[in-house]
């Protein structure tokens, strides 16, 4: 409105109080002519005191927000805490469950085995063939051994019109774990490991001793996992499969891609049984009684994953690059089979982490997505961020530390050798229980490994104030992105990896560092050199 005049000078002549239709002093500018007089208004200035009563808002501010930080995470850990308690508690009560049905099972038998010489013949003859599951008919199928032909798994389709395509039970082998010492057994140590659901291994003690598998009896089922995209694996497989049928009668399962390359070999393939869904998946374990994996270590992490629970012992060949799960060579695969199937075979139980994540959506409610079981590790980098990544770390709701760096790593001791081992941690016997804290490229000099017990309950959580996103891969897959205020808990899975040992744990353990990572190889000293005398 007067652009060549200035603002003081409109003040000081009083034309723009003239020219508001309001008063200056009813929004706060009654001292604005004495503001803008330069002489009168550094006088002013300098006699006034500075104030910091703005940077004390912003520390409470600050305060207040580190408190509520803190409470939100109190909180996610005991929601945490009550879901991992709630799951021990409905472990007990399926435990309590499957006890007691044994023992209403075990008074039905009794009942049936009182009856006349007839009934007995008849229940043995209905104990090899399925009949009718419904409750009324549940009552006269008693075997000898208290399994009813209702309730055990026929391992092909019914053809009414052959009689070798016909159904017939396949009962789940169960076994016995014995504890002894270098791979012979031991009457002074009497621990026994046994599952509540027989043929299924959950880990219920520790020892320093070799672990043993007897078959209590004869394995019929086997499930064969084959490396894909490899003439000499498809060609072993084949070979495999016509053994085990041919030889040993034993029903074979392998994956629905295998099943399709064998019939394109030879219709004598027929019978090889297969799975349609996932829904078929999760009921395998109760159907198969061994694994075979055919490849490197690759497979039998394929093997694992496929199990959410319980998994069978794991006979794994070697067909791969290094191979540190996969001590059993494929030229003589008969021989070990023959002694796998007769027993006893030394095992190696290789733990799992069982791992959730959070959302930070879901702090005001127990929502976890479904959980991951990793026989290798678990790890949280960075991704393709440029920020450093910053997590804070807990062990049993225990603060442990921050990490700042490219990432973390929390590793089984089967996967000590792999991931962790090229991060800078420690190579672990597999047997030895626990887990494996180790730092990708931290940003300090003093952050070492840590190797923490089994028992232990480990949450990442991303803070409020990280700079960037994170990713936490499991095993090399699964990718998943873990955004400010999301939380990784982490926990020894109950159920382990029972993989079979060509002569012990130890033995197969050392040879494997030995032969596929050359540890400590250099040339032997001469013996010319100079000696104290």
């Amino acid at each position: 409105m007067y652009p060549e005049e200035s603002i003081s000078q409109m003040v000081s002549d009083g034309r723009m109080t003239r020219d508001l239709p309001f008063p200056l002093e009813e929004i706060g500018f009654s001292n604005m002519s004495s503001s803008l007089n330069p002489a009168r208004g550094d006088h002013e200035f300098l006699e006034d005191p500075p104030t910091s009563a703005r940077d004390e808002h912003l520390v409470e501010i600050s305060e207040a927000l580190r408190t509520v930080a803190k409470a939100l995470r109190r909180v996610a850990e005991g929601k945490a805490s009550a879901q991992a308690e709630a799951a021990s508690w409905k472990r007990k009560y399926e435990l309590e469950k499957e006890r007691n049905s044994s023992l209403k099972h075990q008074e039905a038998t009794k009942i049936c085995h009182s009856g006349s010489r007839e009934e007995e013949t008849e229940n043995l003859r209905n104990e090899s063939l399925v009949h009718d599951s419904s409750p009324e008919n549940s009552v006269h199928c008693c075997g000898k051994d208290g399994i009813c032909s209702h309730e055990t798994l026929g391992d092909g389709a019914v053809d009414a019109v052959s009689n070798k395509q016909r159904r017939m039970v396949t009962r789940k082998a169960s076994f016995r774990l014995a504890w002894g010492c270098n791979g012979y057994s031991s009457g002074q140590h009497k621990h026994e490991v046994v599952s509540f659901e027989k043929g299924n291994i959950t880990t219920a003690g520790r020892s320093n001793k070799q672990i043993l598998l007897k078959w209590e009896s004869q394995p019929q089922t086997v499930l064969i996992l084959a490396k894909p995209n490899s003439n000499s694996v498809r060609s072993l497989c084949a070979e495999m499969v016509r053994w085990l049928k041919d030889e040993k009668k034993i029903n074979v399962f392998v994956e629905p891609r295998v099943k399709i390359e064998l019939l394109s070999e030879s219709s004598d393939f027929n019978l090889v049984q297969t799975w349609k869904n996932d829904d078929e998946i999760k009921d395998l374990h109760s159907k198969v009684d061994l694994v075979v994996t055919l490849g490197g270590d690759g497979t039998v992490l394929w093997a694992a994953s496929m199990f959410k629970g319980p998994i069978p012992p794991v006979v794994p060949f070697s067909l791969g690059s290094l191979g540190f799960m996969t001590p059993f060579q494929s030229e003589n695969y008969i021989e070990y089979l023959d002694a796998v199937l007769k027993g006893p075979m030394s095992i190696t139980l290789r733990h799992r982490l069982q791992c959730h994540v959070i959302r930070d959506a879901a702090k005001d409610e127990i929502e976890t997505e479904e959980p991951i079981l990793v026989l290798n590790e678990v790890t949280i980098d960075r991704g393709m961020s440029s920020y450093l990544t910053y997590l804070e770390c807990y062990c049993d709701s225990s603060f442990v530390t921050c990490v700042q760096g490219d990432g973390l790593i929390l590793s089984t001791t089967s996967g000590s050798t792999a991931y962790s081992l090229a991060a800078g941690g420690s190579m672990v016997h597999p047997q030895v229980p626990g887990i494996l804290f180790t730092p990708i490229c931290p940003h300090s000099l003093s952050f070492r490994p840590l190797i923490l017990p089994e028992y232990a309950t480990l949450r990442v959580q991303i803070p409020l104030n990280s700079r960037g996103q994170a990713w936490a891969s499991f095993d090399g897959k699964d990718r998943k992105q873990l955004a400010p205020g999301d939380a990784l808990i982490c926990s020894m899975a109950p159920w382990p990896v029972p993989t079979a040992c060509q002569v012990d744990s130890t033995n197969d353990f050392l040879r494997s560092i030995n032969e596929g990572l050359h540890w400590n190889l250099r040339k032997i000293q001469s013996f010319d050199g100079p000696r104290d005398l």
